[in-house]
């Protein structure tokens, strides 16, 4: 990864203000899968020391309350798809919910996440963690501040999940194919006799799956709701 980026953001009612710092001299680490995290460090990781350098110290600390990570799936940078890796197995040693976001799957994530650095003047780089609605930055700056033990810290209050919960449903991959088109991306419409492209599925003709539980959930309470 050729730029970092840490974002704090003030917590509290009514709106916040954070800052982010873009630096330009990654800072590599040749470890396993596995890290370590020694009380005996006298000097913080970079990563860690600018993390509380840009926090407030009378701001009461936000409890997190999403995992977010961006990743891709796609094995074409060998670099970029082991960083991802690497990430994740961090996160799933903590036990924590990740809400992941695949690029691979769905362009709205890869817009979603450039928007989100070009806002900060970060470059375009995966994978990419928020914690509690703050950027944490890449897998360089996740590799130190777990080293320094600051990651745990950030995580606590995420939602806890067994690492090896896999979802019945969507197989862990989050999406499924289209329930109308089946995946084609194509539908024929009988009262224009022809076929157009079809408007529920994405480029990939995949639905997300959190959508299809969220409408079969409100499907349900509208039949189990008494009429009056």
């Amino acid at each position: 990864m050729e730029d970092s980026c840490i974002m704090a953001t003030a917590a509290g009612g009514g709106g916040g203000g954070g800052s982010g710092i873009c630096g330009k001299k990654p800072y590599h680490l040749a470890r396993s899968l596995t890290y370590h995290h020694h009380q005996g460090h006298r000097v913080l990781p970079a990563a860690a020391a600018k993390w509380r350098r840009h926090q407030l110290a009378d701001e009461p600390r936000a409890r997190p309350q999403a995992v977010v990570l961006y990743t891709t799936s796609l094995r074409g940078v060998r670099r970029t798809f082991a960083d991802c890796s690497a990430v994740r197995a961090i996160l799933r040693g903590f036990r924590v919910a990740i809400d992941e976001r695949d690029l691979s799957m769905d362009a709205a994530f890869r817009r979603e996440l450039q928007s989100l650095l070009a806002a900060r003047g970060c470059a375009f780089s995966l994978p990419q963690l928020l914690i509690g609605g703050r950027l944490v930055g890449g897998a360089d700056e996740v590799r130190q501040l777990h080293e320094s033990g600051q990651l745990r810290r950030l995580l606590e209050g995420a939602a806890g999940q067994d690492p090896a919960y896999v979802c019945d449903g969507c197989g862990g991959v989050r999406f499924v194919p289209c329930t109308t088109c089946g995946g084609s991306r194509k539908v024929f419409v009988e009262e224009q006799d022809h076929v157009q492209r079809c408007g529920d599925c994405n480029e990939n003709g995949l639905l997300s799956y959190l959508i299809i539980e969220d409408v079969r959930s409100q499907e349900t309470s509208s039949i189990l709701q008494p009429t009056l």
